[in-house]
């Protein structure tokens, strides 16, 4: 495993044994990535290289544009996805690349939560990834389900994942309450336009057993 910083944003990578393996790209919000890899260890899949991306700036790096707080006392989100994006595409992704052996043969992008909404996102403004999991995504994030909707894809991915807590949207807060509808609505969308994929609704809300779905959602994207 390599680990190095950029910008303030850190990289671990965890290298495959056998050159031109599928890369996945994993944004984080904290300290689940011994838990993400752990969860990961436990399952048999085929040879990939995992690239852990942390210290980021949440509520800028993983929101396409601003919006406000959806908690009483919580932080605004300051767009800044399509500026993370450029430096994931332009300066981190080749740093993380240089330590691996070969081209990736395919590379797919994974995130929980704003991270689940920021790797579908990303598929409309750059075509290195052609494949997305999104678990637990921010599909609540105001404006998000229309413009995902009403643009084309950069590149049309290959496979996409989706997965929710059946506890999520049963709350008072009027925004969160759209998660479910707006999910479904996107995974009804693509899979009629032709495109593999699948949605997982798991017991718990949305913090329930984090590790262990973002590890399931990187499987799917990996079981050909």
């Amino acid at each position: 495993m390599y680990t190095f910083s950029v910008e303030g944003k850190t990289v671990s990578v965890y290298p495959c044994k056998t050159p031109g393996s599928p890369a996945l790209y994993l944004n984080t919000f904290g300290q689940e990535e011994p838990q993400v890899v752990a969860a990961l260890g436990k399952l048999h899949l085929p040879d990939f290289s995992l690239i852990v991306l942390s210290g980021l700036d949440w509520n800028r790096d993983m929101a396409p544009w601003d919006a406000p707080p959806v908690f009483t006392n919580g932080a605004p989100c300051t767009g800044g996805a399509d500026d993370y994006l450029h430096l994931l595409t332009h300066t981190l992704l080749p740093a993380a690349e240089e330590r691996l052996e070969g081209i990736p043969r395919w590379r797919g992008l994974a995130g929980y939560s704003l991270a689940g909404l920021f790797a579908l996102y990303a598929l409309y403004g750059t075509d290195l990834f052609s494949r997305a999991a999104c678990m637990s995504g921010s599909f609540w994030f105001p404006g998000i389900r229309d413009y995902l909707l009403n643009h084309p894809f950069q590149r049309v991915p290959d496979r996409l994942y989706f997965s929710l807590g059946d506890k999520e949207n049963r709350t008072r807060n009027p925004v969160l309450q759209t998660v479910r509808e707006n999910t479904e609505a996107l995974y009804s969308y693509y899979r009629h336009a032709g495109i593999r994929c699948i949605f997982q609704l798991h017991p718990g809300n949305h913090s329930h057993q984090a590790a262990q779905r973002t590890a399931a959602g990187i499987a799917w994207l990996l079981n050909d």
